[in-house]
């Protein structure tokens, strides 16, 4: 994947949802946890999450506040499941988190739908 000589996005589909989300996210349209793409890693949020960039233990992103520890990520790319919890306790679920989940899902989801469109 190229990337365009006038920006900063590589080129083709990921490319094109990643500039409208960063221009959706500065115009106050789309929340950044809402996003499908990643600003940091420029990929699918679901294919950087496990990322440590992506812990916040303020916000309880990936963050178990019970345990005081990061929560791991699996992803199964053909079952279409994402799973973030703490292998101390079972849980160390949040609302970050559970945005976290949703995201992941639906970056899955746009990324096979986008594969699946003629170029």
């Amino acid at each position: 994947m190229g990337w365009t000589s006038e920006s900063r996005y590589p080129r083709g589909v990921f490319g094109e949802c990643l500039a409208s989300e960063d221009a959706a996210e500065d115009d106050l349209r789309l929340a950044p946890d809402d996003r499908v793409t990643c600003p940091l890693h420029h990929r699918w949020i679901y294919r950087c999450v496990a990322s440590p960039a992506h812990i916040n233990a303020v916000t309880r992103h990936r963050w178990c506040r019970s345990c005081a520890v990061p929560l791991p990520v699996v992803i199964d790319e053909i079952a279409g499941t994402v799973t973030i919890v703490c292998t101390r306790c079972g849980d160390g679920g949040s609302p970050a988190t559970t945005r976290l989940i949703a995201a992941c899902r639906a970056s899955l989801a746009t990324s096979k739908q986008r594969a699946r469109q003629p170029a």
